[in-house]
């Protein structure tokens, strides 16, 4: 049987309506069809052409990206296209370039810390692309610790200019994308000093090349950091170096918002609240997490067509062998990852409302909810991330040997979306983050001060920490608040359990340092306790459609059990369940697969992503893949020739060699 045969026969065993499916995923109607249209622009545009980048070559990737990315804005002018359906069209686009970092870092930091002055000159230089921008903070030696940075901006009263500079090999600006060969201008930070006084770090507008013949200018020394990780991936983005070698800028072009510098060069902080910096913070990180749930869903997406189309064992007296995707092995790996895709989506729309309720409390001075929020997008980019790297290289293994290939899409998709486990914050310091907060949410419960937003449910503490499930068969790990109390009472008593240690130390930074291994995993049982609630919160929203709340519910409770039995020693530990009830979790999971398999090709056809985007030869939507593996094959230019270059000089010598006996 052909493999479009058996992905043509899933597609007939689904229990929901797909087309309505779409519409969920992607949030409501008019962004499923804005989605819809957009990816089938870019796929049907031979320019966007993916399938040759793994045997280019740096500098021929490098100026395909170029091109792309040329050809893009020609077409998103000439269309006239909104700045939401332009944002979807670079991302289907599914090529890392300067593009990224121009629009998502260096624009956002002109209108979050520039002066109506400031944003009046460089915005619609910016917007017509006539400045290219990237966003200069990470140096060689610090990237985490922000305070930390190196370069310096002193003020020169005589000059009215700042003088930049990099005193040492570490202060060297390192890794910001679009840096190395393409921005014309960046957004550097770096500290600023007066009058001998060292006021911190801050922003400048900093011009880097000739906007002539886009040579660096005189004081600046600048190029790309070379080769990363993988065979294409972000080795199309010139991630770059830059030094400074008393470099000289006017003053106004600090970022003066919050703060400035007059002739005189006295500091000034201004009467802006630094927190409305927050909500670009938000915005970012929400962001990230919805990336990640559209990276968790192509690689399950790939995996799971591919498990339905490849067979191995099961053959009976010389008959059909057995789909890959029905052993339980198989289920338990793969079908927790596409639960996990669709989790990742709806906390990712929770984090959509949660940055407009910020930004409307900003505006109205009231910061009450500042420290909830950051904690709370930190965590999530930080487990989201970190779950869905590892799901990418979990769907390669579920994809055997093949996985390995690069037709097979999933080696180039993990290699571009690592780095998100480090940029915008490392994993593990941002949970470090989400520790600090919750120690001081849970001492000041006594204070009779209520806990707000997502730590709510610690205003129960007198009944979370002593109270035990009341589980008593399998379904009742359906009931969503029997569910919702076990990860409430775990990751409450994990967080206490850790404040008690921290309590013994007379240092309490020390007792931190001490406890850090703890204080995370108390953190991402937090974050795990946010998403699954919001999870469960989508399905008490109005789902229509037929049978899609009950698939929906079905990844609910896979993801949820999923979790419980991934970090059962928590939830026994803490005496939040009994082994007993572990055990009918278990029982109820594997119902729940069942209760999913018939549905899955459906479930990831309702991502909507199309051939191109997926770029994988082991996801194609008709399934025809042993053919098109051939046909990739034979299309390297490795295969141009049968007998290979160095035959010759190598391989012939070896074969005709005459060969001596030795004398012992």
């Amino acid at each position: 049987m052909e493999g479009g045969d058996h992905l043509a026969h899933e597609r007939n065993k689904a229990e929901f309506d797909v087309n309505e499916m779409k519409i969920v995923w992607a949030g409501s109607r008019h962004a499923f069809e804005v989605s819809n249209r957009m990816s089938r622009l870019v796929a049907s545009d031979p320019v966007f052409d993916k399938s040759n980048r793994a045997v280019m070559t740096r500098k021929e990737l490098f100026k395909n990206t170029l091109r792309k990315s040329a050809h893009a804005w020609k077409l998103i002018n000439e269309l006239r296209l909104s700045d939401e359906e332009s944002v979807i069209f670079k991302y289907f686009m599914d090529q890392p370039g300067f593009l990224d970092l121009h629009w998502r870092m260096f624009v956002p930091a002109i209108k979050g810390q520039g002066t109506e002055e400031q944003k009046q000159k460089w915005l619609p230089l910016a917007n017509k692309m006539q400045i290219i921008g990237c966003y200069a903070q990470t140096e060689l030696g610090h990237g985490s610790n922000v305070q930390g940075l190196e370069t310096t901006a002193t003020f020169d009263p005589q000059t009215d200019q700042f003088i930049l500079h990099s005193p040492t090999q570490t202060s060297s600006k390192w890794w910001p994308g679009g840096l190395g060969k393409v921005s014309t201008h960046a957004v550097v930070y770096a500290r600023l000093i007066t009058n001998g006084k060292d006021h911190g770090v801050h922003g400048f507008i900093v011009q880097l090349r000739n906007l002539d013949d886009h040579s660096p200018l005189p004081g600046i020394t600048i190029g790309d950091i070379g080769v990363k990780f993988g065979n294409g991936a972000y080795n199309s983005m010139d991630n770059g170096f830059l030094m400074f070698d008393k470099f000289c800028i006017p003053r106004d072009q600090m970022l003066m918002r919050l703060s400035k510098v007059t002739r005189e060069g006295k500091y000034v902080p201004s009467d802006v609240p630094r927190q409305l910096m927050y909500g670009t913070m938000v915005s970012v990180r929400q962001t990230i997490v919805s990336n990640a749930s559209v990276a968790m869903a192509r690689a399950a997406c790939i995996a799971t067509r591919y498990s339905a189309v490849r067979r191995q064992f099961g053959s009976q007296n010389g008959g059909i062998e057995t789909q890959v995707i029905d052993y339980k092995t198989q289920q338990n790996r793969l079908f927790p990852l596409l639960a996990s895709a669709y989790a990742f989506r709806f906390v990712g729309e929770w984090l959509k409302w949660l940055y407009t309720d910020v930004t409307q409390r900003l505006e109205a001075s009231d910061f009450a909810t500042l420290p909830e929020a950051h904690a709370c997008t930190a965590g999530l980019k930080s487990m989201t991330t970190s779950a869905t790297s590892d799901g990418i290289e979990e769907c390669r293994k579920l994809c055997g040997g093949h996985g390995y290939l690069w037709c097979s899409g999933l080696p180039e998709l993990f290699a571009v979306y690592v780095p998100a486990c480090t940029y915008e914050g490392d994993n593990v310091v941002l949970q470090l983050q989400v520790a600090r907060f919750l120690m001081k949410t849970v001492a000041q419960l006594s204070s009779g001060k209520a806990p707000a937003g997502t730590t709510a449910y610690m205003g129960r503490a007198k009944h979370l920490l002593h109270c035990h499930s009341s589980i008593r068969k399998a379904e009742d790990w359906l009931n969503p608040a029997m569910v919702l109390e076990a990860f409430e009472a775990r990751a409450l008593r994990m967080a206490v359990s850790c404040a008690n240690n921290l309590s013994k130390f007379e240092n309490q930074e020390q007792g931190f340092s001490e406890l850090l291994a703890d204080l995370v995993e108390a953190a991402i049982a937090h974050c795990q306790l946010i998403v699954v609630s919001k999870f469960i919160a989508k399905l008490e929203g109005d789902i229509k459609g037929k049978g899609v709340k009950n698939q929906l519910k079905n990844l609910c409770y896979i993801y949820a059990l999923h979790l419980i039995h991934k970090h059962l020693g928590d939830f026994l530990s803490t005496n939040t369940i009994t082994p007993e009830q572990a055990s009918l979790a278990n029982n109820q999971l594997r119902s729940l697969y069942s209760q999913l398999r018939p549905n899955a090709v459906a479930l990831v056809d309702a991502f909507d992503y199309t051939d191109h985007y997926l770029g994988s030869v082991l996801g194609r939507y008709d399934g025809n893949v042993y053919p098109k593996l051939f046909e990739e094959a034979l299309k390297d230019p490795f295969n141009d020739s049968v007998v290979p270059d160095g035959y010759h000089e190598y391989i012939r010598p070896f074969i005709k060699q005459h060969l001596r006996s030795a004398r012992l």
